[in-house]
């Protein structure tokens, strides 16, 4: 199962539209996880008729609208790894264990939020991915996304993406 990961869209304050490489990405994914921060309902809109399959979090720019069709936290069991999505996990010094108390039984948490790539494993063994944001890069040299497969219940592949002006470099792998 291919995924594609993505967070902090903030569409249309940050920008007009998810840039081509990532809607590219949303045609040849089983699976986008969106970790909230969208802004206006009609990315969901657009990626719920776009997309294979979508697993999405509302977050904290997020309104009414949003939250009424969103979860706070969305979870599936995916080919056996239990993955769970999330806006915020809080600040990074303590991250881990934080996030081991708040979901138990997961394998994979996806968050956003800061706009920050993240990659780390908790003390009980689940993996935390941040995918920055494809359309907002704050203090990062780039915009970026992840892309991941699942293979017999397990993550692989993970590759940290650019886009915009960095879109020709290769993305480095994060695990």
């Amino acid at each position: 199962m291919r995924l594609l990961l993505i967070a902090d869209t903030h569409l249309p304050r940050r920008a007009r539209d998810l840039p081509a490489q990532v809607w590219a990405e949303v045609d040849t994914a089983d699976l986008v996880v969106h970790a909230g921060d969208w802004v206006t309902v009609e990315l969901l809109d657009r990626l719920e008729e776009r997309a294979s399959g979508l697993l999405a979090c509302w977050g904290n720019n997020d309104g009414p609208a949003l939250r009424k069709r969103l979860p706070e936290v969305a979870r599936a069991t995916i080919d056996g790894l239990r993955v769970a999505v999330v806006h915020e996990t809080g600040g990074r010094a303590g991250r881990e264990a934080r996030a081991d108390l708040a979901h138990p039984d997961t394998d994979l948490l996806v968050f956003g939020h800061s706009h920050i790539p993240w990659d780390s494993v908790t003390p009980a063994g689940m993996r935390l991915l941040n995918p920055g944001s494809p359309t907002d890069r704050r203090r990062q040299p780039t915009c970026t996304y992840l892309t991941a497969s699942i293979t017999g219940g397990v993550l692989v592949d993970v590759v940290l993406h650019p886009t915009g002006r960095d879109a020709a470099l290769p993305g480095p792998a994060l695990a």
